[in-house]
Order: structure tokens, then sequence, then C-alpha cells
């Protein structure tokens, strides 16, 4: 399925109904009182929390929704019946902007959540509501309020315990299927991630939610590649794995590019917890190994070495991953 996490919609609240004009009539009474009801409520737009979805795909086919009017008030005091309600279901970790001012109007983070994005107009007063000891027979009415309308900005952060984040062709995708059931495309060519992947992670007594987004390359927070655009998916993560290829010429260089981009894109995040993952330990002798392991326990790093092509090192990072919960944050 594709992945979609922008979307720009409208939506239109119900108009009230209008209010009725309308005078007993009834055989012994020749000149009945007037009795008109008052219309009835349009419907809300309500934005729903739907756990489950795991895109903003189906905005991409419609733009528009448009809740039920309020209908018509009727004689014998008769309100109107009130539109019905329209739910919008979204995935959950779903922000909502109203797309003219850039205002955040919600965030969606729990199943059932709901935001009103357009109310309903009220209903109109019918003639029985205009009474007066001075005018007892009125034929005065009110239309119904205006249902409210806006369009909107939805964009899609995914919920997830832990992100994965590197350069492309480190080997992330393979590192998440191996520690979870996820299945993502893998191929030995950057950019086989072109959209961000999820994984659960689960023992027997706890589970945790991976998100793997697309390499980020140099230039990428000035818009570069493809990892900017998905960098907002670990924004909520607890714990990031930083995934460096222990069989790259340039380490440090692939480090510091990891650490300058995330930080132009949203400096807190280099103070977000973190586990240095060296993968691709099969293709490196171990004497090479250990200098640059110990090159990054320098800078203070926490470093787990694996392959995840053989699955050598996954049962100390999947340890580490759980003990993670308890990393001090980067300061």
């Amino acid at each position: 399925m594709r992945f979609v996490d922008e979307a720009s919609v409208y939506v239109k609240s119900g108009d009230g109904g209008r209010g009725c004009v309308s005078f007993r009539r009834e055989k012994f009474v020749p000149k009945g009182g007037p009795d008109g009801g008052d219309g009835g409520k349009g419907g809300d737009v309500i934005i729903l929390g739907k756990k489950g979805l795991i895109s903003l795909l189906d905005f991409k086919y419609k733009r528009s929704y448009k809740a039920e009017k309020g209908q018509l008030g009727g004689g014998k005091n008769k309100r109107g019946r009130n539109g019905e309600d329209l739910f919008i279901p979204v995935p959950l970790g779903t922000v909502v902007f109203d797309e003219a001012t850039r205002e955040q109007l919600a965030d969606i983070v729990e199943d059932g959540q709901m935001f009103v994005a357009a109310r309903g107009g009220l209903g109109g007063r019918g003639n029985a509501r205009f009474v007066t000891p001075v005018r007892r027979a009125p034929r005065l009415f009110d239309d119904g309020q205006k249902g409210e309308e806006r369009n909107l900005r939805l964009e899609l952060k995914l919920l997830a315990d832990i992100g994965i984040m590197g350069l492309p062709n480190v080997g992330k995708s393979t590192l998440l299927s191996r520690l979870t059931q996820a299945r993502p495309e893998i191929a030995d060519y950057p950019f086989t991630t072109l959209t961000p992947s999820l994984g659960v992670f689960a023992d027997d007594d706890h589970t945790l939610v991976l998100a793997d987004i697309p390499g980020i390359i140099h230039g990428a927070a000035a818009g570069k590649g493809l990892g900017l655009t998905f960098l907002r998916h670990i924004e909520r993560t607890r714990t990031l794995l930083w995934v460096l290829d222990a069989s790259s010429s340039s380490l440090a260089k692939d480090y510091r590019t990891l650490a300058t981009e995330l930080g132009l894109y949203r400096k807190e995040m280099l103070e977000r917890p973190r586990i240095i993952v060296l993968n691709k330990a099969d293709l490196v002798a171990r004497a090479s190994l250990t200098r640059k392991e110990a090159a990054l326990r320098k800078k203070g790093e926490h470093v787990v070495t694996v392959s995840a092509l053989t699955g050598a090192g996954m049962d100390r990072l999947r340890e580490t991953i759980w003990e993670g919960r308890d990393l001090h944050a980067h300061g």
C-alpha cells in the first residue's frame, strides 16, 4: 500500500435548519396560535483517531467532507431533526493544522480521540418563538446558522518507541526485519527505503514499535534526498538507533553527517537517548572493529556491533534496546 503522510482537505459542517411558520388548524380552533417549530442543528465534522490506520492515503482520493444539514422545523411545534455528525477517521499520530494560518488545532494520538474540526450551525427559530403579548400571530422565523467551513492540513507523525536512522545502504531495513516481523524491501542500493517502515519488537512481557526511515544524506536538512521528508516520524520516539556501516572507509564522517543533519532539523533530537549500531561487522576484521568501537565510545556513545545479515550480535542489541528504555539522554 502506498504510504502518504501529508494531505489537505476541505471540511464543511451542516447548516442549521430553517425555522417554521405555522398556525394551529384544528376543527374547533378556528384561530389557533402560531406553532412553528425550530430547525435542527447542522452536523459537526469530527476528526477521529482510529487504531490500525497507518497512512493518509484515503485523503488523496477524497478531499472534501460535508456533514448533513439540519432539517426544517415543522408545524405543531415539531423541531427539525439534527443533521448527522460526520466522522473522519485518521491514523494515530495525525497532527491537524488550519491550512490558512498554520495553527496547530489537534494532535490525535489515542484511539477514539475526537476533535471537532467544524461545528454545525444552530437551527433557526420557528414563529412560535416570536410570540409576545402584543404580537400574537407572528410570521417571523430565523434561517438556520451557516455551518463552519475550513481547509485543514493533515500531517502524520508515526507513533513509535524506537527510531532507526542512518545513511542510505547501511542495512537499516535488514536490521528492522531481524528485530521484528516487518518485511521491508531490502536491496543493495541507496534509497531502497522510500517510505517509513514500522515493525513490532516483542518479548513475553513487553512490546515496542520500531520505525525505519529513509536514509539521511549530507544536505538532508536543506531538503536533499528523502530523509528530511520523513524525519518527523522519529520526533516522538523515546530512543534512536543510529546505524553506521562498520565497513565504511569514512566512519567518522558518516557519524558527523548524521549528527549534523539531525541537529539542523531539530537540535533537541541530538539530546534524545540513542544507541550506535555498528552494522555489517561480517565485512570487517576484528582489530579494525575494535578501533572503531573505541573511537565512538570515546565520544560517549553506547555502541553495539552487529551483522544484521548473519544475525551476529543481534541478541545483545535486543537486550540493549530493552535496557535503552533507561538510557540517559544526551546533553
